[in-house]
C-alpha cells in the first residue's frame, strides 16, 4: 500500500473515470488501473467494478475511499507540520473558506499575511459550510473560516469575528415586506447561511416561496433585482445598502448572530497559528481558548 495508490483510488473517485483521473495525476491510464488494482489486491476486496465501459466504485471501494482522504490528508498535514516546525514562516498552511468568508474577511488578510510573510506555501478551497468542514475532518485543511463547527467535528476554534445576517430585498420589496408571503432568495444546498434561513423561517413556521439561486453573488443580486428578500451578512452587503439598491426588511429576531470562526483541527500547526496570529491583530477578531466537539464557540 503506497501513497500513489491511495492518490489513484481517490481521483478515480473524485473524477468518475480512469481516463479523468489519469489527466489529473498527470500519469497514464494504465497506471491508475494498474495502481487501483494493485490496492485492491493489497486489501482484499474489489475496489472498483465494471460498469459498461468505464468502471465505477465497489461498497467496499466507497468506503475505503473516505479512509484514503483522511489517510492522504493527514500525511499532507504532517508535511505541513514538519515544515513548519522548523520555520513557521516558511511551512504550508491549507485554508479553507465558505463563500462569503472568501469574499468579505480573507482578501484584505491574505494580502498583509503574504506581504509579512512571503515564503509561506499558502493554498485556498472555498466552498460551501458541508464541503469546507469536510475538507477539516479529512486533514485535507489546516485552517477553515466560516460559521460554528460541527458538533461531532474534532475541532479547535482559534478566534471569532462578529457578523450579522440581516434580511435584505430592493426598497420595493423591502416595503411591502411580510414575512409569511414575500419570496425568499437562497443559497445552494449544503451552504450554512441556507440552513440557517431554512430554520428562521420554520422557527416561526412560515412557508413562503423560495427561489435558489446559488452562489452568495447570485442571492444578492436576485435581492436587489426585486425577486424577493434574502439572509445574508451585513459585511457582504455593505455597499448595496449604502447605495439604497437594498433596504434592510422589517424581519422578526434579526438581526441574527453567527460569529465568523478561525477552526482548525485539534493540533494545529505552527504556520496556522501564525496565521491566527495574525488575524488577530486585524479589527474585529478575539481570541478564543479552543474548543472541543460539541463545546464550539459562538
Amino acid at each position: 500500500m503506497t501513497e500513489a495508490r491511495l492518490r489513484a483510488l481517490v481521483a478515480l473517485a473524485e473524477t468518475g473515470s480512469v481516463r479523468a483521473a489519469a489527466r489529473r495525476l498527470v500519469v497514464t491510464e494504465s497506471a491508475v488501473s494498474a495502481a487501483v488494482t494493485a490496492l485492491a489486491r493489497d486489501i482484499g476486496v474489489a475496489l472498483v467494478e465494471r460498469a459498461g465501459r468505464g468502471v465505477v466504485l465497489t461498497p467496499a471501494g466507497r468506503i475505503y475511499t473516505d479512509y484514503a482522504r483522511r489517510v492522504l490528508g493527514l500525511l499532507e498535514e504532517g508535511r505541513a507540520a514538519a515544515r513548519g516546525g522548523e520555520d513557521a514562516g516558511r511551512g504550508r498552511l491549507r485554508l479553507a473558506a465558505v463563500t462569503t468568508a472568501a469574499d468579505q474577511v480573507l482578501p484584505a488578510l491574505l494580502a498583509t499575511f503574504r506581504a509579512r510573510w512571503p515564503e509561506v506555501d499558502l493554498a485556498l478551497e472555498v466552498g460551501p459550510s458541508s464541503l469546507v468542514w469536510d475538507r477539516l475532518a479529512a486533514h485535507a485543511a489546516d485552517l477553515v473560516l466560516g460559521g460554528r463547527p460541527p458538533a461531532d467535528l474534532p475541532a479547535t476554534v482559534l478566534a471569532t469575528r462578529p457578523n450579522d445576517l440581516v434580511g435584505v430585498a430592493s426598497p420595493g420589496v423591502a416595503a411591502a415586506f411580510a414575512l409569511d408571503t414575500t419570496p425568499w432568495v437562497m443559497r445552494e444546498p449544503g451552504s450554512g447561511t441556507r440552513r440557517t434561513a431554512e430554520a428562521y423561517l420554520s422557527e416561526r413556521d412560515v412557508d413562503p416561496p423560495q427561489l435558489v439561486l446559488g452562489s452568495n453573488g447570485a442571492v444578492i443580486a436576485g435581492a436587489a433585482a426585486g425577486l424577493g428578500a434574502a439572509l445574508v451578512s451585513r459585511d457582504a452587503v455593505r455597499d448595496e445598502l449604502a447605495d439604497g439598491s437594498l433596504a434592510v426588511v422589517d424581519a422578526p429576531g434579526t438581526p441574527l448572530h453567527r460569529p465568523w470562526h478561525a477552526v482548525s483541527g485539534t493540533a494545529p500547526t505552527a504556520t496556522t497559528r501564525l496565521f491566527v496570529s495574525h488575524i488577530l491583530a486585524a479589527d474585529g477578531w478575539t481570541q478564543d481558548a479552543g474548543t472541543t466537539p460539541g463545546h464550539a464557540t459562538t
